[in-house]
């Protein structure tokens, strides 16, 4: 009786017809078997995933005031309001305050995005100047592709409340130009943390620091290494490329080759299911019929050919791991975004022919100080061009430099950006961006201040990714914001207030937040004392 009641589903399954024996059962089709992808694959940023979120701070009015949106227009009179991290209105006119908002009088001031440093080497080479907080060129080779400046930036850098003070919320931490490919650049945004992860901004790519001309090759040649000369940058960067595509292609074979094998112990099992259902059935019916033909065919068949259970093969060992060329097949896929520091017009060239043979899209060159001589071919190629309003002259191929270079790129249709690199230049790059617009005008290009205010804006928010967050007044962009006491351009401005992701950054003439400098009362200035002067006024 008990006998009977185990075989009831398997009769079941029989369709409840006892006349007709059981068909052959069919393997099951099993899924295309989900690989790991490839360690460059798995994340856009070594910081991704190590970000701090903040409880939301109380919402944030501001009326009144000029809005430069960097969208292309302004608002003479307008209304911003910031709640939950973002930008939650933008519009003319004044606007009553949500519950619990703090509301601030604008009027006669001015409201414009973050400003975003491109090019920034704040906590790798800090403020202080001290040899042992240099930790930007990892100048022991001229290839290091594997370092990167998340595991190198000090958050204490008294530079980095210097940068916010002029209004900058976020940077590109760069390595130096020491090397032909320096390594990993990190995006954070400039808010007080004591692990640089914490500063990550959501969602932004790493970059990739390369450098071409004269850096990488006084730095070897003078040591009698390679690189000596030009020739000796391309033909390392382009060695090192094509050891990535070896990579990228080890990977996929890798990928197929585990495929292949995963799939076929598949087949091997599910033939196996089958088999074992099929007999299961057939024994059954077999029972439930008094054992008719071909039962006994059947259970002959079964005694001779017994089933085996098939035994999984061993996996495919995964490619070995290369970090340095990890980080190049990163961005020969479009996962890392290159910047590259070059300065001649035919040193650009060479770059841009060498990322069209191996195969990576430059994101940006970085100083450009010939880029409006190659202007529509960068414009035509969506290269952003991040450079400096006036440097110039201070080694030979910075020798034709114009002040003019960034409107002639704007003009062409390109990305210009006014970058800093340097601690110092950080804190007034709203009047390098002044200054750019002004040599322009001078020239007869047409610029407005809403072209100009893109420059340190939303252009270098593109360069580094994150212009679907960041770099204007937009609703729903995070609630990175300045509050100017006068017109950005004008060199009499001052950053009043920054708030970051909605959160009070600064305030002028609040205390300092850097480590470094708590308790360290600052030394009053020297006396001015009257020289002696001799009988005639002689010294």
């Amino acid at each position: 009786m008990a006998s009977s009641t185990r075989l009831l589903p398997l009769l079941a399954l029989l369709g409840g017809c006892a006349g007709a024996p059981p068909p052959p059962v069919t393997p099951r089709v099993a899924p295309r078997p989900i690989l790991p992808p490839p360690p460059w694959q798995a994340r856009l940023s070594e910081a991704e995933g190590y970000e701090v979120k903040s409880p939301p701070p109380p919402p944030v009015v501001i009326r009144g005031a000029t809005l430069m949106l960097a969208t292309g227009r302004s608002i003479a009179r307008g209304t911003i309001i910031l709640d939950r991290g973002k930008i939650a209105v933008v519009a003319e006119g004044d606007l009553p305050a949500p519950a619990g908002a703090v509301v601030i009088d604008g009027s006669g001031k001015f409201v414009t995005p973050g400003l975003i440093d491109t090019h920034s080497h704040l906590g790798v080479y800090p403020m202080i100047g001290a040899a042992a907080h240099n930790d930007g060129n990892e100048m022991v080779e001229p290839l290091t592709p594997h370092a990167q400046t998340v595991d190198a930036f000090w958050p204490q850098d008294p530079g980095i409340e210097r940068a916010v003070a002029g209004g900058v919320t976020a940077i590109q931490v760069l390595p130096g130009s020491g090397n032909l490919i320096g390594g990993r650049a990190v995006t954070i945004k400039l808010r007080p943390a004591v692990g640089t992860r914490e500063m990550h901004v959501p969602g932004a790519a790493d970059g990739l620091k390369m450098a071409c001309g004269e850096n990488p090759k006084r730095v070897y040649g003078t040591a009698h290494k390679a690189p000596m000369t030009r020739m000796g940058n391309l033909a390392l960067q382009r060695s090192a490329f094509l050891k990535a595509k070896k990579l990228i292609d080890h990977w996929t074979r890798w990928h197929d080759q585990e495929a292949r094998r995963i799939e076929g112990d598949s087949k091997k099992r599910a033939a196996f299911e089958a088999k074992r259902e099929e007999r299961a059935q057939r024994d059954a019916w077999c029972r439930a019929n008094d054992e008719p033909d071909p039962c006994g065919a059947w259970r002959g068949k079964w005694s001779e050919s017994p089933l085996e259970e098939p035994t999984p093969s061993e996996p495919i060992a995964t490619p070995d791991r290369d970090p340095g060329s990890e980080a190049l097949a990163a961005a020969i896929e479009g996962r890392v975004l290159v910047h590259i520091h070059c300065y001649r017009a035919d040193d650009m060239l060479a770059m841009m022919a060498l990322s069209d043979e191996v195969g990576f899209r430059i994101r940006s060159f970085h100083h450009a100080l010939e880029a409006y001589k190659i202007r529509d071919q960068l414009a035509a190629r969506q290269i952003a061009v991040s450079t400096w309003a006036d440097w110039w002259g201070f080694k030979l191929e910075s020798f034709d430099g114009i002040p003019e270079n960034a409107a002639l790129v704007h003009e062409a249709g390109g990305r210009a950006i006014i970058h800093s690199d340097s601690s110092e230049g950080i804190q007034r790059l709203n009047q390098e961006a002044g200054k750019a617009m002004a040599s322009g005008q001078r020239t007869g290009v047409l610029l407005s201040e809403e072209d100009a205010i893109r420059w340190v804006t939303m252009n270098p928010a593109w360069a580094l990714g994150v212009d679907h967050r960041m770099g204007s007044l937009e609703p729903g962009k995070d609630a990175d914001v300045v509050l100017w006491s006068k017109n950005p351009f004008s060199v009499y401005a001052q950053a009043e207030r920054v708030w970051i992701d909605g959160a009070p950054i600064y305030e002028r003439g609040k205390l300092h937040w850097s480590d470094f400098e708590l308790g360290q009362a600052p030394r009053p200035p020297a006396p001015i004392t009257a020289p002696a002067l001799l009988p005639g006024g002689a010294r």
